[in-house]
């Protein structure tokens, strides 16, 4: 295409303004933790989370990228090679070199994408070597942790039922008349986000979860972990975690299953690790009480019971005649 007065200085300056305005935005989110509006995901807490976060900006950038050049390209010749500026189309309609070009080039980046996304996926597939099994199992509209074992010792009957804690469901109910702003931890707002129980867990520790379902589809999901995986019925899937920071992490199931879906959060209590194994060791004392002991019969009498003596009556001797 032919047009005048087109300045090539003006393009390049205008292409890196939009460039460094994405860039701004996109550097300012990535620093951010997980509040309401934010663009970008959360860098997490685990020693995994890293790795989705990473792979998560680089396609973010490339498509950053190809953005800014496919509509960068789209509006300049919108505007710049328009006919009222005088501009004359080319007669042309194929370019091999070029259709080789753009056809490569996605190839190319598909490809690194894919090798960056297969190591990404094989190291959170592989879960050899944890120190704690956790059993997660998703109801309508609840969890169920079960602690497996730890440290290659099994954990005998520790487990409990995972809820939306009182305050979050008395406010939810129609006509309650509560606020759903006074709902809250601290300083921070808990409503739909806190349970009556939370999955309470060591740092420093990979943890193995094996995630099922008792009746629907649910999704176990807590966004500073790095990963969210289906509980569904019958398939017993697995994942795992090592948390690096001692604090409490929400999530919620991010799958539909049901009228309550929306009050089925996840709340994971990381403690240093002398803390969690006095709280597992106080959990195991109370599911698994010492025996009881049979009462014990009443001590024997030492002193031997008196004998009574029986005395003879003197037989009476009759008179002879």
């Amino acid at each position: 295409m032919t047009s005048g007065g087109i300045r090539p200085g003006s393009i390049k300056r205008a292409v890196a303004a939009i460039a460094l305005i994405a860039l701004t935005m996109f550097g300012g989110v990535a620093l951010a933790n997980p509040q309401p509006g934010q663009l970008n995901m959360t860098r997490g807490a685990s020693t995994w989370s890293p790795e989705a976060y990473f792979l998560n900006n680089v396609a973010f950038g490339v498509c950053v990228v190809i953005g800014i050049l496919v509509f960068g390209a789209m509006f300049i010749a919108m505007f710049r090679f328009r006919k009222s500026r005088g501009a004359v189309a080319e007669k042309w309609s194929h370019n091999t070199t070029l259709e080789i070009v753009w056809t490569t080039i996605p190839v190319i980046i598909l490809i690194v994408l894919a090798y960056l996304a297969t190591g990404g996926l094989r190291t959170f597939a592989d879960t050899t070597g944890s120190e704690m099994t956790v059993k997660v199992t998703g109801y309508q509209w609840k969890w169920r942790y079960d602690y497996v074992d730890y440290k290659g010792k099994a954990i005998e009957k520790v487990g409990f039922m995972s809820r939306l804690d009182r305050e979050s469901d008395d406010t939810r109910q129609l006509n309650s008349g509560l606020d759903p702003n006074a709902v809250k931890v601290g300083d921070e707002n808990t409503y739909l986000l806190n349970v009556d129980k939370p999955l309470v867990v060591p740092v420093g520790t990979k943890i193995r979860f094996v995630i099922t379902a008792g009746d629907v589809i649910h999704s176990w999901w807590v966004p500073a972990l790095g990963w969210k995986m289906d509980a569904i019925p019958g398939i017993v899937n697995a994942a795992w975690t090592n948390i690096t920071e001692p604090g409490v992490y929400r999530g919620q199931c991010a799958e539909l299953c049901g009228q309550d879906h929306g009050f089925m959060p996840i709340v994971v209590k990381a403690l240093p690790k002398p803390e969690f194994e006095k709280w597992l060791a106080e959990q195991e004392a109370a599911a698994n009480p010492p025996p009881a002991q049979p009462a014990a019969p009443a001590p024997a009498s030492t002193a031997a019971a008196p004998k009574t003596a029986d005395v003879d009556a003197p037989v009476s001797q009759g008179h002879q005649g």
